[in-house]
């Protein structure tokens, strides 16, 4: 059996695929996960997955930015976990270091997706910002791949955005969510913003994550903000329009970037928000253009993906090489 692992903004998710094509999955709360113990992670996979440890062929799992490498890498071979640093943007619960660590320690067939980042083979105009999407978005993208299209854009809309663009079956450049469009929670600094970082009011990162759209309403995370949705309260719909139109404009962005390559022959949508069905009217309002929901378990689902392939002897996944 081979595994995908997603370390989400807020969960840890867990796909597994048989040999017969058969996916099954799990996921846990990264704040319930970061208590628990190696051993305990290991028998939840055996237990959810009906699987024994040794039956496991390959696992492809992603962990924080991936900023410290640039190839698709065994696990043994990785040094700090593949970053340059847990700083700088986004939640920190240690559930992704505790799954990575119980892995590697107990030498499953591993390897380790990068992100991208200033130092990726991607498009070097993009090589301006020093990341630019993280590594579970490469399992978004690895899983659209799968659908037979070559030349698409998949952004990825939850508590936060990211947008990646794919050329013929490679990535040639994507968007962070500190750079362009908000999600729901977190968001690029604008002025206001650097104004109270630089006062000392609070720290970059607290202002990254208090930049959603969610920032001038009620609600405090986007599980109200979909209740608010389904009570259709206005302050519901308008954080709903005004996500739509950033992530349109972000989409269209990165189809600017497709131009040197090909066309966009598909949109794909993931993420929680992707699943809300005024969101994705919206934005096939915006670009005329009707775009293909991939669901919450993309990531998992596209890195249990690479894992088979790479198993079975794959040396290159969305441009990126797999040295193994």
């Amino acid at each position: 059996m081979y595994l995908g692992i997603d370390h989400g903004t807020n969960a840890m998710r867990f796909a597994a695929l048989d040999k017969h094509g058969n996916f099954f999955y799990f996921e846990v709360p990264r704040t319930d996960m970061k208590g628990m113990e190696g051993s305990a992670i290991l028998e939840l996979m055996e237990k959810e997955f009906n699987i024994r440890t040794e039956q496991i062929e390959m696992v492809a799992l992603t962990y924080s930015m991936g900023d410290g490498i640039v190839n698709i890498m065994d696990i043994q071979d990785v040094q700090n976990r593949g970053v340059r640093s847990i700083e700088g943007v986004g939640k920190k619960t240690g559930a992704g270091t505790l799954v990575f660590d119980t892995i590697k320690k107990v030498k499953i067939p591993a390897v380790v997706i990068p992100g991208i980042h200033s130092h990726s083979h991607t498009d070097s105009r993009m090589n301006l910002f020093s990341h630019s999407t993280s590594p579970e978005k490469l399992g978004i993208a690895y899983d659209a791949l799968s659908r037979g299209i070559n030349n698409f854009i998949v952004s990825d809309i939850s508590s936060n955005t990211v947008t990646l663009a794919v050329a013929n079956g490679e990535v040639v450049g994507a968007l962070d969510a500190c750079i362009f469009a908000p999600g729901t929670v977190h968001g690029p600094l604008d002025l206001e913003a650097i104004r109270q970082v630089d006062a000392g009011k609070c720290g970059a990162n607290e202002a990254f994550m208090n930049s959603g759209v969610l920032k001038n309403t009620s609600y405090k995370n986007t599980a109200d903000l979909l209740d608010g949705l389904k009570d259709n309260e206005d302050q519901a719909k308008f954080a709903i329009d005004t996500l739509a139109l950033f992530a349109s404009m972000e989409i269209e962005a990165m189809n600017v970037l497709l131009k040197d390559y090909s066309t966009c022959d598909r949109l794909f949508l993931a993420g929680s928000m992707a699943e809300v069905d005024s969101l994705v009217k919206k934005i096939h309002h915006y670009l005329d253009m009707k775009p293909w929901i991939l669901g919450k378990w993309s990531a998992a689902t596209g890195c249990a993906r690479m894992a088979r392939d790479i198993a079975k002897g794959k040396k290159q996944i969305l441009g990126i090489e797999v040295r193994i």
